[in-house]
C-alpha cells in the first residue's frame, strides 16, 4: 500500500513539473511577442495553466497553483521585470485563471471533453469571466505601468485572455492521448485530398497577411469550417490556434498601424476580440461531426452484429465470409457450433440463464480465434465461424480447442449456481483449387454438427477429412 502510495506521489509530482514548464514556456513566448513598453498581445501561459487543471485535477492542488505562480514570477524576473511590477501583473494572471477554473471546473465531464458543442459556449463563458478578473487589475495597472487609461487597460486585458483562452483550451479538453491526429474512420493518407482543407487553412492566412485590413481576421473562416467537416476536434482546434495566434501576432507588429492604416484601438480591440470568435464556430461544428460519426459508427455496429453476444449478425457474417471465400484465400474452414442442450438450460434456469450462457460461451470461443477470423451468430443457439487460410489439421485443433475452453469454463448464475455448458461442432472446408461457396461450406458443416451431436454431443466432427474424423473427441 505504501509503495502504491509512494507511486501516486510520484506521478502527482511529474505532473506538477510539468505544468511549471508548460507555463514558463507559454510565459516566455508571450514576453517574447511582447511590443516594447506594452502587454504581450499573445499570452498563452494562463491558457495552458487552466487546460492542464482542468485536464489533470489531480495536480489542482496548493502545490500545483503554487508550481505556476513561481513560473509565472521566475519567467518576468529572468526577463528583466521588476519584483513589483512583476508580483502585480501575475496575481492578475492567477486571478483570471482561479475565475475561469471556479466556473468550467464544475462542468460534467461530457462538457469538459467538448463532448457536446454547447461546450465551447460554456468555455467562452468562463473565458469571458476570467477575462473580467484580468481586466478588473488592468484597469488599475495600466495608468500606473503603462500610462494608459482605465478603460483600455480593462479593455485589452479582458480581450487579450478571451482569445487566449478560447483558442487555446479546446486543444487541452479534446487531445486524446491514444488517438490524436484524424478521427477516426479517416487517417492522414487514406484519401488523397484530406490535404486540401489544411492547405485552405494556409492559403486563406497568407491572404489575411498580404490583403490586411479590419475583416482579413476572418478570411481562415471557410478554410477552418472544411477542416471541422474533415478532421477532428483536436486537429481543428490546432489549425484553429495557429490562426489566431497569426492573427493577433500580425497586429502586434510594428508595423500594424501600416497594414491597418486609420484603425483606432476600439477597432483594435474588435478586430482581437473577433479572432476569438472565429474560434468558436469550426470547433463546434467538428463536435457535431464527431458526434454524428460515432453515432453513425454505433448504428452500423448494430446492424452489423447481434445485441446480446457482439457476434456478427447473420447477414453480416454471410456477407464477409462470402467475401473471403470468394477471394480465394485458401485454405478456409467452416465451422457451425451449437450449444448442448440449451432449450433445458432456459427451462431449467430461464431465459436470462440461457442468454448468459450464450454470452460467457461467444467470449470464450473468440479467445480461441484470430483477429482475422469471422464468427457470427446464426440464430438461436447456433454459431458460424469462418477460419480464413487455415489448414484442416490446425482448424481440428481450434475446433477441439472451442470445445475443451467451453465445457472447461462453468456458467456463473445468480445465487451461486454453477451452470455447466458444452457445445457440439462441425467442421468443413474449402481447400486450395476446390471452387466450392460459402453454402456449400455451411452445409456441409451443419451436417457434421448433427453427426456431433448424435453422436453424444460435445465432441468435434468434420464432414469430410478423415484426419479430422479421427480426432473428433475434445482433449
Amino acid at each position: 500500500m505504501s509503495w502504491s502510495i509512494s507511486q501516486t506521489k510520484g506521478v502527482t509530482l511529474r505532473l506538477t513539473f510539468i505544468l511549471f514548464v508548460l507555463v514558463f514556456a507559454g510565459c516566455l513566448f508571450g514576453i517574447w511577442t511582447r511590443p516594447v513598453g506594452l502587454l504581450a498581445s499573445v499570452w498563452p501561459a494562463n491558457a495552458l495553466m487552466l487546460g492542464m487543471l482542468l485536464r489533470v485535477p489531480k495536480i489542482a492542488t496548493p502545490l500545483g497553483w503554487l508550481a505556476g505562480a513561481m513560473a509565472f514570477l521566475l519567467a518576468d524576473l529572468l526577463t528583466g521585470s521588476e519584483l513589483f511590477i512583476a508580483l502585480i501583473l501575475n496575481a492578475a494572471n492567477l486571478f483570471s485563471i482561479a475565475t475561469a477554473y471556479f466556473i468550467l471546473s464544475r462542468l460534467s465531464v461530457d462538457l469538459l471533453r467538448l463532448r457536446h458543442p454547447v461546450a465551447m459556449l460554456y468555455i467562452l463563458l468562463g473565458a469571458a469571466c476570467g477575462g473580467v478578473s484580468a481586466g478588473l487589475v488592468g484597469s488599475l495597472a495600466n495608468p500606473y505601468f503603462f500610462d494608459g487609461n482605465m478603460l483600455n487597460g480593462f479593455t485589452f486585458w479582458w480581450i487579450t485572455e478571451v482569445v487566449n483562452y478560447v483558442a487555446i483550451l479546446p486543444i487541452f479538453l479534446s487531445a486524446s492521448w491514444s488517438q490524436v491526429s484524424l478521427y477516426y474512420p479517416n487517417r492522414w493518407g487514406n484519401r488523397s485530398y484530406d490535404w486540401l482543407p489544411a492547405l485552405a487553412v494556409v492559403v486563406s492566412c497568407m491572404a489575411m497577411l498580404l490583403i490586411g485590413g479590419p475583416g482579413a481576421v476572418a478570411f481562415p473562416v471557410l478554410a477552418l469550417l472544411w477542416c471541422a467537416l474533415v478532421y477532428s476536434v483536436f486537429c481543428t482546434a490546432i489549425l484553429t490556434l495557429l490562426c489566431s495566434v497569426l492573427a493577433l501576432l500580425s497586429l502586434s507588429a510594428s508595423s500594424y498601424h501600416l497594414i491597418f492604416s486609420g484603425v483606432d484601438d476600439a477597432a483594435l480591440f474588435s478586430i482581437r476580440l473577433g479572432a476569438s470568435v472565429v474560434a468558436v464556430a469550426p470547433i463546434m461544428l467538428a463536435i457535431v461531426i464527431r458526434n454524428r460519426n460515432e453515432l453513425m459508427e454505433k448504428l452500423r455496429h448494430l446492424s452489423n452484429h447481434d445485441a446480446l453476444t457482439g457476434a456478427a449478425s447473420r447477414a453480416s457474417f454471410l456477407i464477409e465470409a462470402t467475401r473471403s471465400v470468394e477471394e480465394r484465400q485458401y485454405p478456409h474452414a467452416v465451422m457451425m457450433i451449437d450449444l448442448d442442450h440449451f432449450k433445458l438450460i432456459n427451462d431449467q434456469y430461464g431465459h436470462a440463464a440461457g442468454d448468459k450462457a450464450l454470452k460467457d460461451t461467444t467470449s470464450q470461443i473468440k479467445t480461441c480465434l484470430r483477429p482475422k477470423d469471422l464468427i457470427g451468430r446464426m440464430g438461436g443457439e447456433e454459431f458460424a465461424v469462418l477460419l480464413v487460410n487455415c489448414h484442416p489439421a490446425d482448424a481440428v485443433i481450434v475446433a477441439q480447442r472451442i470445445c475443451s475452453a467451453v465445457a472447461s469454463q462453468p456458467v456463473a448464475l445468480p445465487g451461486g449456481v454453477s451452470l455447466q455448458v458444452t457445445t457440439s461442432i462441425g467442421l468443413s472446408f474449402a481447400e486450395r483449387g476446390e471452387p466450392v461457396s460459402l453454402e456449400r461450406l455451411l452445409a456441409d458443416a451443419d451436417a457434421a454438427l448433427y453427426q456431433s451431436k448424435g453422436a453424444g454431443r460435445n465432441r468435434v466432427t468434420c464432414s469430410t477429412s478423415d484426419t479430422c474424423r479421427a480426432s473428433s473427441q475434445p482433449g
